[in-house]
């Protein structure tokens, strides 16, 4: 039996390099969240139902009941008549004010008590017309601000919206899918009270192959929404059920419908490793990768997310969007147009070079060594940034021989070149990188020959400067690299090279071990 001191050492053995790229992950998780949030110029909230060209026909098949121009108090007291025709007539008036482009008077009606008389329309089960023009005047409303929304759902319109998703009218159950996506978009309470009303399996049942385009992306939205937002995230135990669906769902030509249900993968990936794994198995993973070839950037946008969003799990999580061909697609979209898409594909490759030797490997072997260089060469900042940790993370985890790859294809120009920026968190991360890359030099013995390369390209002047630096970490740092490599008289030292740290094996140089192999 192994003393207990012995069995420790083997366990930290095993341990440490797991830990550390799990840790890894967690780390660009956090650092990057505004990545993961999707921004409010990239998928709508909320949108209002615009009359726009041809008037649109009510269940009825009449297309303009109401009078050509028709006063606020005309519709009010017209909607609280006790006439249907009448009603109907002041609801759609009604409905195309709230459908104005500019300044709809949404405060006013709302003042004037057409919210809770709408809502009762909305039972009005023998008369479509009505139901229909009632919900799209409360879509309307409920396109507007919180306040506003939170009038539509105070007067119980939610239970309402969700059974006309049942309507044998295909106007009626669109236009309530509608409502429900504008109230769910406002936010989690919002969100979860639609949920709690028993949307969901309604709006995927809705989705069938006879669907109309129109309708289907009307759902499909609706339903993103649903998986939206993340103070509190929805109950996953209702969203997931959504996923099956999703997965037929980017079998779809339509970009509109694609980029919606990536979005809500997107959505769905973003939380802890069981979430992401529950999309792993629903197989949406191969049709997910192949929309990285997209060239709609709404479409590639969230499925880019998505796929980044993925590769934070854990190793084989990881590896199910590698074994998809992932790699291949995130080296072009390094060099693509969009500083965002660059962006967001550093970050997912940073996310794969924070995983385990193997992951590391095939990131060399898809050739992303050199787009990425360049991005941290000419890249706008942020995307520099990504990039940066794309190389420590892999100098964090990868073997000798990988990281004498990177050396050798040019890292250390970029890389030191980014010691002079602003952002010190950045200039930690690359002072990590390059004590990583001198550590593994150590191991060959070429510590020598490192220090100097990264002294002719600048290294050494910039590290000298940041010994000043206002930021303690950063100056530590610098200070520690120039005594540890580059100090006078103790180059040679560092050259030896422990047989063990932090418990792990390391190797002395040899002839041997270094033969065909140099920094």
């Amino acid at each position: 039996m192994p003393a207990p001191e012995a069995d420790n050492h083997n366990r930290k053995a095993n341990f440490k390099f797991n830990y550390k790229h799990e840790e890894a992950r967690r780390r660009r998780s956090e650092i990057s969240v505004e990545l993961r949030k999707a921004r409010k110029d990239e998928q709508l909230l909320k949108r209002r139902n615009l009359t726009i060209g041809k008037e649109p026909q009510s269940p009825t098949g009449e297309t303009n009941l109401s009078p050509v121009s028709t006063s606020i108090d005309e519709i009010v007291t017209g909607m609280k008549s006790s006439d249907e025709i009448i009603q109907l007539q002041a609801t759609q008036a009604c409905r195309k004010m709230l459908s104005r482009e500019k300044n709809p008077p949404i405060d006013i009606m709302i003042r004037r008590g057409i919210v809770p008389r709408c809502v009762q329309f909305l039972d009005c089960h023998h008369n479509a017309a009505l139901q229909f023009e009632a919900a799209w005047a409360l879509t309307n409303v409920a396109s507007g601000t919180q306040d506003q929304t939170y009038v539509v759902i105070k007067h119980g319109a939610i239970p309402k919206l969700v059974a006309l998703l049942k309507s044998v009218s295909p106007n009626v159950a669109e236009q309530a899918v509608w409502a429900l996506g504008n109230i769910a978009g406002d936010g989690p309470i919002a969100r979860d009270f639609v949920l709690g009303n028993d949307a969901m399996p309604l709006l995927l049942e809705l989705i069938k192959p006879d669907t109309s385009v129109s309708f289907t992306r009307n759902i499909v939205w609706t339903l993103s929404n649903l998986c939206r937002n993340k103070n509190p995230p929805p109950p996953f135990e209702i969203v997931r059920t959504a996923l099956p669906v999703l997965n037929r769902l980017l079998s779809y030509t339509d970009k509109v419908i694609l980029a919606d249900a990536c979005w809500a993968l997107s959505y769905l990936t973003d939380g802890s490793n069981d979430k992401i794994q529950a999309v792993v198995e629903s197989g949406v993973i191969p049709k997910l990768v192949d929309l990285l070839a997209s060239t709609e950037v709404t479409v590639l946008t969230p499925a880019l997310r998505a796929v980044g969003n993925i590769v934070t799990g854990n190793d084989m999580q990881t590896d199910a969007i590698i074994s998809a061909g992932g790699l291949q697609h995130l080296g072009l979209l390094l060099q693509h147009h969009r500083v965002n898409i660059v962006k967001e594909a550093a970050w997912t490759i940073s996310n794969i070079t924070a995983g385990n030797i193997d992951q590391i490997q095939h990131v060399i072997n898809a050739g992303l060594f050199s787009p990425l260089i360049h991005v941290l060469q000419s890249g706008d900042f942020k995307s520099q940034k990504e990039a940066a940790w794309a190389v420590t993370n892999l100098t964090s985890g990868g073997s000798v021989q990988q990281l004498a790859q990177l050396v050798q294809l040019g890292v250390l120009v970029p890389f030191c070149n980014l010691l002079e920026v602003k952002d010190w968190k950045t200039v930690v991360v690359v002072l990590d990188g390059l004590i990583n890359i001198l550590n593994a030099a150590e191991k060959m013995g070429e510590v020598e020959r490192v220090a100097i390369m990264i002294e002719e390209v600048g290294g050494l002047d910039k590290l000298e400067v940041l010994q000043h630096h206002e930021v303690e970490q950063v100056y530590q740092k610098a200070v520690a690299m120039i005594d540890t490599f580059f100090s006078d008289g103790d180059t040679e030292e560092a050259t030896v090279a422990p047989t063990t740290t932090d418990g792990q094996l390391e190797f002395k140089p040899t002839e041997s071990n270094q033969k065909g192999f140099n920094f």
